[in-house]
């Protein structure tokens, strides 16, 4: 089958996208011009999963994503957006508008077993616009803790969810693994486990619910649609008609990756087809965005960018993104204004007429002007994070800290920061590998020999100027000390506003074997209340039963023991 005959993506799509603006939509479900000015936006987000920065056609990729590039080019495409190098940094971002460091976030994903969740003190982007009146609706991969009921999204703005609850999964069975140690099922319909749904792959059945969404919607009631795809997280799935595409792609990895991201380019078409049949489309407003760089090893492609997920470089935190909509003021263009994932929460709660009454409060910016009509950006920096985790002791020679850090700072901290065209890494902030398109046969081994940044013993701090070297080639910390001292010294004020990091160890009374096999939340289920003073607030806490501890006791026991066997 060739791609100009599939659905929506050959010549009607790109027939709608370049004409609805003028003539709308008269669908069964279109709405007067009169009542749609009355009606706020329609927001529809939509978070894809370690997408790559190269991985898109108008950026030159060999994978086909001829939706995204129509949207992107008949809106505006976002050439200066940040988000975070991993998953739950980014999506707890774009939920609360405020940095890593500001929700004790700041060292790494929420993991399956943790109990941890986005703090009760901060409310989201989808608690605040239920507020103003929308209907809230989730479709996919959440990542932002399950331990207690009120950390679902459900409980945390959402009218409806179908999706996954861990950070990653099988895309037909649903199984999710924590390690080699223990599995579960992890597809929830609300509340409840969705063990009906399993079999079905997970682009395709989110597509779907997205438009089930859509047709029973009340266009008369603002909607605010968030859209996060498992897909193209591994383990790298996709139906067997995706990759006949793609036969003349040697590499498996690649042509699994190219297919998964096809599969979800034909779906965002599908949505946005549905929102014209709906009537929604003329006052509605689509984000796009990774939420984090991709990971070459498995696929994906930041080239020519330097690093990946999981790192500081420009691949892991440079993100495909754009924004799609009639109500632009200008479209087609290329915008060059400084965006970050946090910067969603207002800009949406200002276009649903529910501005952040304190603006101080967030670390994100109100940025639409900037994008619809291209007025000054009111960012002008980004912290990416400060990890005080990270902090090894004795990892790097002290003599050469305090060298590095003029005395401001510890440059053995991994942080980053970009002010203006400036930006500034210290401590380990992940390999800086330039990798090309997994295009060659042989998988990953194929990958020695190429390019590797220069490893310096006791080497902390790393700084370029990404306007005029957006590839990180050309380390400046030597020769422009005064600018590395400016940034350290906005990491030391920075840190100063800090709250302390939250990584509790893992929680043996999550394993799924305890709860029927399914990730589901764990505590505050059964048992006596106890008060505990979180800081200057308190947290209820439930003690849970004690042959429940014990039975999780003895499953970890068990599964110490079993991989300590390995060894012998």
């Amino acid at each position: 089958m060739s791609l100009s005959s599939l659905p929506l993506l050959g010549v009607t799509l790109f027939g709608w996208v370049s004409c609805l603006s003028v003539n709308g939509a008269r669908g069964s479900g279109a709405v007067s011009g009169a009542a749609r000015r009355a009606v706020p936006p329609h927001l529809i987000f939509v978070m894809v999963d370690d997408q790559g920065y190269g991985d898109v056609g108008y950026h030159g990729s060999d994978i086909h994503t001829p939706v995204m590039d129509q949207l992107a080019g008949g809106g505006v495409t976002l050439e200066n957006y940040y988000v975070q190098p991993i998953c739950s940094p980014s999506r707890s971002q774009l939920m609360t508008g405020l940095y890593q460091i500001h929700t004790g976030l700041q060292h790494s994903i929420i993991r399956p077993r943790q109990p941890l969740c986005l703090p009760a003190d901060a409310p989201t982007l989808p608690e605040r616009l239920a507020k103003a009146g929308y209907a809230t609706h989730m479709v996919g991969k959440w990542h932002l803790g399950f331990s207690r009921a009120a950390c679902l999204p459900t409980g945390r703005g959402f009218h409806s969810f179908l999706g996954t609850l861990t950070g990653s999964g099988d895309h037909f069975s649903y199984q999710s693994c924590d390690g080699a140690e223990v599995c579960g099922f992890d597809l929830h319909d609300g509340v409840r486990p969705a063990w009906e749904m399993s079999g079905n792959y997970s682009t395709l059945l989110y597509v779907d619910r997205v438009k089930q969404i859509l047709r029973s919607h009340d266009p008369h009631k603002p909607l605010f649609l968030y859209l996060s795809l498992q897909a193209v997280h591994t383990p790298l799935q996709v139906p067997g008609h995706f990759l006949k595409r793609y036969d003349s792609m040697d590499n498996r990895l690649r042509r699994h990756y190219a297919a998964m991201l096809s599969c979800l380019d034909q779906g965002l078409g599908e949505v946005v087809q549905e929102l014209r049949t709906r009537g929604l489309y003329r006052n509605s407003v689509l984000v796009y965005s990774s939420d984090n760089g991709g990971q070459p090893l498995s696929g994906g492609s930041n080239w020519p960018l330097r690093g990946g997920k999981g790192t500081y470089w420009e691949g892991g935190v440079r993100a495909v993104g754009f924004v799609h909509s009639p109500l632009l003021k200008r479209k087609g263009v290329v915008s060059r204004a400084l965006v970050h994932v946090s910067d969603w929460y207002p800009t949406l709660l200002g276009l649903a007429g529910a501005p952040e009454s304190d603006p101080r409060r967030l670390d994100g910016h109100d940025v639409w002007g900037a994008i619809s009509r291209g007025s000054t950006c009111p960012r002008t920096e980004i912290l990416f994070n400060i990890d005080p985790v990270s902090r090894q002791p004795g990892e790097l020679d002290p003599r050469a800290l305090a060298f590095s850090g003029f005395g401001i700072w510890d440059t053995a901290v991994r942080a980053a920061i970009r002010a203006g065209d400036w930006k500034l890494l210290t401590g380990n902030v992940g390999d800086g590998d330039w990798v090309p398109p997994l295009t060659m046969p042989g998988g990953p081994q194929r990958l020695q020999g190429l390019e590797k940044r220069r490893r310096h013993r006791g080497k902390s701090v790393w700084l370029f100027d990404v306007t005029s070297d957006p590839y990180e080639r050309t380390d400046l910390a030597e020769a422009r000390p005064e600018v590395v001292k400016h940034l350290l010294a906005r990491l030391a004020e920075y840190n100063r506003t800090a709250v302390p990091a939250r990584c509790p160890p893992d929680d043996p009374m999550a394993d799924p074997p305890l709860h029927g096999g399914v990730w589901s939340p764990w505590l505050g289920l059964e048992g006596d209340q106890e008060q505990e003073e979180q800081g200057a607030r308190g947290r209820t806490r439930m003690r849970p039963c004690k042959v429940c501890k014990l039975r999780a006791l003895f499953k970890k026991v068990g599964s110490r023991l079993q991989r300590s066997s390995l060894y012998f």
